[in-house]
Order: C-alpha cells, then sequence, then structure tokens
C-alpha cells in the first residue's frame, strides 16, 4: 500500500526550515482522549517522518498515561504553531504504539532506529522511575546506560497516521483543510479545500 506525496507535508516542512532557528519549533502538543472521555494533552517532541510517508513519530514513555489512553481510543491531534510564520498546523489521525511486545518486526526495526538517533540524554529519561507517580526519592543518580545498547523496556514509538490536516496562516489570512481517503488500489489520496479562517 502506497502514499501519495501529502501536499499539507510541504507546507509543514516549509514552516519547520523558516522557524529552524527557534528552539521551540520542534515541539508540539499531542492530546489524546482519557480513559474517562475527556480531552488529555501535553507537549511532545517531534522526530521526524516515517522514511517516504507522511507519518510521525513521537518517542514516549510506555509507562506513561498517554499509552493507556491510545490503548483506549488509538485516535489523538497534535497541535503545531510557528511563531515566526505564524502557521498553525492541526493534524489528526490514529496513533499506532510501537513498544517491545509490538508483533512487527519491521516496526521494532523503526523502533530501534529511533532509539539510536536520539541523544543518550533524552535515553536515559526511561531509566528513571515511573512517569506520573507521586515521587518518592529525588535520588536517580547511579543510573547508567550502554550506549550500543537497544531500547529500554520502557522505551515507546508512536506513530501519528494523519487522516486530517488543518493549516492556518495567519499572517495571509489563509485557511485549508486536508482530507485523505484510500483509493481503489490502496493508495492514500489527499483532497483539499480552502475554507474561512
Amino acid at each position: 500500500m502506497g502514499t501519495l506525496t501529502a501536499p499539507w507535508k510541504q507546507l509543514l516542512l516549509s514552516a519547520m526550515e523558516s522557524n529552524a532557528h527557534s528552539k521551540h519549533s520542534s515541539f508540539f502538543q499531542l492530546a489524546t482522549i482519557g480513559s474517562n472521555g475527556r480531552p488529555s494533552n501535553r507537549t511532545v517532541v517531534y522526530r521526524g517522518f516515517v522514511e517516504d510517508s507522511d507519518k510521525i513519530q513521537i518517542n514516549t514513555d510506555s509507562r506513561s498515561r498517554k499509552i493507556e489512553e491510545l490503548k483506549h481510543s488509538p485516535f489523538a491531534e497534535i497541535c503545531w504553531y510557528f511563531t515566526d510564520s505564524w502557521e498553525q498546523f492541526r493534524v489528526s489521525g490514529k496513533v499506532d504504539v510501537i513498544d517491545v511486545s509490538n508483533p512487527d518486526p519491521v516496526k521494532l526495526e523503526e523502533r530501534e532506529k529511533v532509539w539510536f538517533a536520539s541523544s543518550l540524554k533524552s535515553r536515559m529519561q526511561y531509566l528513571g522511575p515511573n512517569p506520573g507517580v507521586p515521587c518518592l526519592s529525588e535520588q536517580t543518580h547511579g543510573l547508567s546506560l550502554d550506549s550500543s545498547a537497544g531500547p529500554v523496556y520502557a522505551f515507546c514509538l508512536l506513530v501519528l497516521d494523519p487522516d486530517q490536516v488543518d493549516y492556518l496562516n495567519l499572517k495571509s489570512n489563509e485557511r485549508l483543510t486536508y482530507t485523505s481517503k484510500q483509493s481503489i488500489n490502496g493508495e492514500k489520496c489527499w483532497t483539499s479545500e480552502r475554507i474561512n479562517p
């Protein structure tokens, strides 16, 4: 199953390039649906696109609350605002949770590839105590990680497969929505529509 080039992807890559000097341009918000039915939102780091696709990668801790939320409902939306170019991207879709128990060897290979692409400091955070539980001790020293070892148990790769993108450019006062559908031959096809901002 192939993917035709997503027309919004070049807009996003251009926004990233024109805002690259701002460190915060690689951060966006990821909203999931809590098990209580309420929205749950947090800031995450962009880790790239899955090669030759429009799927967005996010690293996370498999012990975090968002994993249970995504297992309950696999749908999420990211909101990415670029302060210099005044562009906002809201990207909705289904999230694939790729943890150590994933049965697909290709996905596990991608998880490992993303692990090694992360800094050692970033990898160390997965050795810490469980996120979101009461802090019993301030001590996290003494943890060590073999930089050549593969992903630790707590490391999880999230892959957002977009099906809708809402693009807003506040400088040009332009807003477009992009929606994907599967064609007869299994390709992902995108349509766009200009809408009022």
